[in-house]
């Protein structure tokens, strides 16, 4: 019975210490929940790695603030956690917190935004989109749209309303809106301002700008919490959405899809914010041994609109009306 006992025991120590070897903490430094966007993005990851057997989830919000991201991540590294998933709110002065990190030997896995130091760290992975990308298509789009109503021929003017000074998203989109503009002459940008990638102070911004600027043609907002923050101020200023000023967004969330369904906005040009089963996937392939390069992993990303069949870089457009019943977000 002694000699039973004791090899029970014995299995069940060896039972406790394989769980514990499997057993895996992630932390996510997140930078806030600024929009429908984030909040997709923050659900998909969260219900990926709590859903996952043995894998217990960490989680920061930033509330928009890099020091707060500074200390969440020194806060991981002092608990000593097995995974690093970060997401910064702006591109610059993570270079002394990520070295850290990696001093630390805690893989870190880049989501969404890429900070400017990523060549000088490692890091296991990366995953986000393509924003200069997106910035082209916004344009693109709406330059394609004006020609197909014979709109070409005349001074448009243009409003960017930009994300998150100097977030990789901002950049990267500006960067692409303005590259694609020297494809479309007739298309002038007439005001350049941060909305700061949330509906309040996308709102806040039209409506200033309906004040001081004659003539409005089209707004292409970097993302489609300030596009419809904006739509609220041109209703406001007795205008119409979507036909006195034709608007763009960008991540492609179901209330843009709603409102361009609603004939409010015209285009939302797509950010996939889906990346739980992406992170899932890359932990479990690197706990068994594999590794991947730096290059950053962009899902494929589609362009949704009014109209449908519209050509810009990469893809066509499809009529949001035929799918809005399948979004996710």
């Amino acid at each position: 019975m002694k000699k039973l006992l004791t090899l029970v025991l014995a299995l069940g120590l060896v039972l406790s210490m394989v769980a514990s070897a499997s057993a895996l903490t992630i932390a996510f430094s997140q930078i806030g929940q600024e929009s429908d966007w984030r909040t997709a993005n923050t659900d998909s990851v969260t219900a990926a790695i709590e859903g996952h057997e043995g894998w217990e989830f960490v989680y920061s919000d930033g509330q928009q603030k890099q020091e707060n991201q500074i200390q969440a991540l020194r806060n991981f590294i002092t608990q000593g956690v097995d995974y690093i998933l970060f997401t910064g709110v702006v591109t610059s002065g993570w270079d002394e917190v990520l070295t850290e990190v990696n001093e630390a030997e805690i893989p870190l896995i880049l989501l969404d935004r890429i900070p400017d130091c990523a060549d000088k760290i490692e890091y296991k992975a990366a995953f986000g989109g393509d924003f200069p990308l997106e910035g082209r298509r916004q344009v693109q789009w709406a330059g394609e749209y004006l020609k197909s109503l014979g709109r070409d021929t005349e001074d448009v003017n243009v409003v960017i309303m930009e994300g998150t000074t100097g977030a990789d998203a901002q950049v990267g989109r500006t960067e692409g809106n303005l590259a694609a503009l020297a494809d479309y002459p007739f298309m002038k940008v007439v005001g350049q301002q941060t909305g700061n990638f949330t509906r309040a102070e996308g709102q806040a911004l039209m409506e200033s700008w309906l004040k001081s600027i004659d003539q409005i043609d089209v707004l292409i907002a970097q993302n489609d919490d300030m596009a419809l923050g904006a739509i609220d101020a041109i209703k406001a200023a007795g205008k119409v959405p979507g036909e006195d000023i034709i608007i763009v967004g960008c991540d492609s969330v179901k209330a843009a899809f709603e409102a361009i369904v609603a004939g409010e906005m015209n285009c939302t040009v797509e950010c996939n914010p889906l990346y739980g089963p992406f992170v899932v996937e890359t932990i479990e392939a690197l706990e068994a041994g594999e590794t991947f390069d730096k290059t950053v992993v962009h899902p494929e990303e589609g362009v949704f609109d009014c109209v449908g069949g519209i050509e810009v870089e990469g893809t066509t457009s499809v009529k949001a009306a035929d799918v809005i019943d399948e979004r996710q977000y």
